[in-house]
């Protein structure tokens, strides 16, 4: 699209107007058509409010939250690197492959402890997965007693 004027000026681009930024925990449209399905969830999904740096409390779960545990879910997400590529028995899944997952100023529910039935296995990817199981709450804490992480999932498939 193009400006001109009747009187011949020349013709500029019509600057396209600024998108409102996304409020808190609003779903971009990828990640709200990847939950049209029963089983699909996304790390939105997994959220609740805490802030960063309290003391995790089970009665801070959401009873959307408590209602997934022992479901069947679908997650994507990225695969937590590891010094082992392939046969992956266990991983950690990560919302954003820019994040800190563990440590001062992560969000306990942007990982998830995965772990494959017996005689499945992944492989490391760069890319984002999707990963198939059933969906638990299991606290995971340091040696500090700190949680680490707070979800887990039994996987069936990572695709």
């Amino acid at each position: 699209v193009v400006n001109s004027s009747a009187a011949g000026s020349e013709e500029k681009p019509l600057a396209a107007a600024p998108k409102p930024p996304l409020k808190p925990g609003t779903k971009t449209v990828v990640l709200a058509a990847a939950g049209d399905r029963p089983f699909d969830k996304t790390f939105d999904d997994l959220r609740f409010e805490m802030v960063v740096g309290d003391e995790f409390k089970r009665e801070m779960l959401t009873d959307g939250i408590e209602a997934m545990k022992g479901q069947r879910i679908r997650i994507r997400g990225f695969i937590l690197p590891t010094a082992q590529a392939r046969g992956l028995k266990a991983f950690v899944l990560v919302r954003d492959n820019q994040q800190r997952c563990f440590g001062p100023g992560a969000a306990l529910y942007d990982c998830i402890p995965v772990e494959m039935q017996p005689g499945k296995t992944a492989e490391f990817n760069i890319l984002p997965v999707t990963v198939d199981g059933t969906f638990d709450i299991r606290e995971f804490r340091g040696r500090d007693g700190k949680h680490l992480a707070i979800y887990h999932l039994d996987s069936e498939s990572v695709k």
